[in-house]
């Protein structure tokens, strides 16, 4: 006679091969094929495409073409998430015709406490760059991406009060007097650019992106070497990013004027 052990092995034995499939879709690669599914999960073909199948059926998964993404009954389970990989699906258009528009790496940040991070890069094709990676960290007192989301998130600026500001550079803000400088700027003119506050040969250019309610959830912005991009460079790359920014939302479902 079967033991409840034993009983019980086998459909966790399916949830553990679900998860394997479900792990392969990320911000990254948001739509892999069936292909690409079984090669990284090192399923059977057969098994996988067998499992694939049912979470399509189930909903799990939705199928376009060769390719699959998130299904819509997980993005009721889970709507934090899947909104996240929305953002990044919808903007990875605007990113790309950005950074062919300008020439610089393109990227779309997020907020977690006092630091930002990149979801989605479009990097430029230049052969003198600066890294920008997928998951790479950065303080928001620091950069121009930054200044964005100390100027539209009101939840913001308190992760920043009570702490010392790392002084990365000589041109990095260490007060939140000048923050507040900065920030009354950066909502004078919609967006703002920054020059070795980080890196004292990197530059930044950021304009918000808000969603169908008119909230922040991402900064859209440009990144480069100071090399090859100066304040000289501003008045006409900040209009540029703005108006991405301004894309991204209405591809979000904004409406406004950001």
């Amino acid at each position: 006679m079967a033991t409840e052990s034993s009983r019980g092995a086998a459909p966790i034995l399916v949830l553990q091969k679900i998860s394997q499939i479900l792990d392969c879709f990320t911000p990254e690669s948001p739509e892999p094929t069936l292909q690409q599914l079984a090669r990284q999960t090192g399923l059977p073909s057969s098994t996988c495409q067998r499992l694939v199948q049912s979470m399509v059926h189930e909903g799990y998964l939705d199928r376009d073409g060769d390719r699959y993404r998130i299904g819509i009954r997980l993005v009721r389970w889970a709507s934090t998430g899947t909104t996240g990989m929305d953002i990044v699906q919808l903007t990875k258009p605007i990113l790309q015709n950005l950074r062919d528009e300008t020439g610089e790496t393109a990227c779309l940040y997020v907020r977690d406490g006092s630091f930002r991070t990149i979801v989605s890069v479009a990097e430029t094709r230049h052969v003198v760059m600066r890294p920008f990676t997928v998951g790479m960290v950065m303080p928001i007192h620091a950069g121009a991406p930054g200044k964005i989301f100390l100027a539209y998130d009101p939840e913001a600026r308190p992760t920043l009060e009570g702490s010392p500001l790392s002084k990365f550079t000589p041109d990095t803000p260490d007060s939140l007097a000048t923050l507040d400088h900065q920030v009354k700027q950066t909502r004078e003119q919609g967006y703002f650019a920054a020059f070795g506050e980080r890196h004292s040969d990197v530059g930044s250019i950021a304009a918000p992106v808000f969603n169908v309610s008119g909230i922040l959830v991402a900064v859209l912005g440009l990144g480069f070497p100071t090399q090859r991009v100066t304040f000289g460079d501003v008045d006409r790359l900040g209009p540029l990013v703005a108006s991405a920014a301004r894309a991204a939302s209405h591809a979000l479902g904004f409406v406004g004027s950001a």
